[in-house]
């Protein structure tokens, strides 16, 4: 079993093992997991309903939000039922600006698919883009990666 121990470190990119992983996984990174998805995102000035529009047409739960090219945030359908739905707002004229979650953390194409569930276990995200400098690669959720970890036996601390 190989386990990891969160209170030593917080870095992404900086967990110490436990144990010694098995070739195999060591190889694995993030990117691996959705090189082979097209990359959706979204503009920040789009409405909400356009996003819940084109999210449900390609049946994915969130999308990285861009301006002017630049990853400025995350839009996902709990930010549809938190900020729009619940707080009483118009999606056809709520932008997703408003109501993305701004600035989100991304993790590196070449970050391990370990330190991505630390990540989210760590800070409460169910996604984290991809990115290769400025470069949006994808998105990962947390789905990807227990679908991933779950035929084999390991924990995260």
């Amino acid at each position: 079993m190989v386990k990891y121990q969160s209170n030593l470190l917080r870095e992404p990119g900086s967990m110490r093992r436990a144990s010694t992983p098995e070739p195999e996984e060591a190889m694995t990174t993030v990117y691996d997991l959705v090189k082979e998805r097209r990359v959706y995102s979204i503009d920040a000035d789009k409405t909400v309903l356009e996003a819940a529009r084109f999210m449900m047409e390609h049946s994915i739960g969130a999308l990285p939000v861009l301006r002017n090219g630049e990853l400025v945030g995350i839009f996902s359908e709990r930010d549809v039922m938190n900020r729009v739905v619940a707080a009483g707002r118009t999606p056809g004229t709520t932008r997703i600006a408003e109501v993305m979650t701004s600035n989100p953390r991304g993790v590196d194409a070449g970050e391990s698919v370990e330190e991505c569930l630390f990540l989210m276990k760590e800070f409460g995200f169910r996604h984290l883009p991809i990115v290769s400098g400025k470069e949006l690669k994808g998105l990962v959720s947390l789905r990807d990666l227990l679908m991933k970890s779950g035929g084999q036996k390991r924990s995260v601390a």
